[in-house]
């Protein structure tokens, strides 16, 4: 008599999702809508309209989530806006880049 042999289960796979960061960029009297709008299409990929979107609400409320993503993805966008340089729209000397900071999406 052939017995039947079990099948073994399978090993469950933990796969732990990682935590998302939202990238916030902040207000300042610095950096022109026009500067703003660039510098989100050429870092993020966003079209003229929402780059126009974004750079309106953190000029009305002192900060937007321009990304929400994996912290290290974030941290390397934060490292981006802050290397973007200054605004050459201004006609003044810009202090610089603008600002960004990263957050834990709770």
């Amino acid at each position: 008599m052939v017995v039947p042999q079990k099948a073994k289960p399978k090993p469950v796979e933990n796969t732990r999702r990682q935590p998302p960061y939202h990238v916030i960029l902040l207000n300042d009297d610095d950096h022109t809508y026009q500067y703003v709008i660039e510098m989100l299409m050429a870092l993020f990929g966003h079209q003229p309209e929402k780059g126009y979107q974004l750079a309106r609400e953190v000029d009305e409320s002192g900060r937007v989530i321009v990304l929400t993503t994996t912290r290290e993805h974030a941290e390397l966008k934060q490292d981006q806006i802050h290397a973007y340089g200054p605004d050459p729209y201004l006609g003044r000397p810009c202090a610089g880049s603008m600002t960004a900071l990263i957050e834990p999406a709770a």
